[in-house]
């Protein structure tokens, strides 16, 4: 028996309380890696984007325009 199955027998043998609350420990334990890597990737990006505009090779828009392609786009969805 391997160690994830013989971890598996035991923890299905928990009262259900028990397993859900480890469920919940182990959900929260791949959320914070999961963040840590999105973050590290938003944080990369930001950056490369912050360069583009600073060198000026990046097109920007005025937010009243974003804003209002955002609107004109949610409205077709509906």
């Amino acid at each position: 028996m391997t160690e994830f199955e013989e971890v598996s027998t035991k923890a299905m043998a928990l009262p259900a309380g028990s397993r859900a609350e480890l469920a919940e420990i182990l959900i929260q334990s791949l959320e914070e890696k999961e963040d840590e890597e999105v973050k590290s990737a938003w944080l990369a990006e930001i950056c490369r984007r912050d360069q583009e505009i600073r060198a000026g090779t990046s097109v920007t828009k005025p937010s009243d325009q974003v804003l209002r392609e955002a609107r004109e786009k949610l409205r077709c969805m509906k």
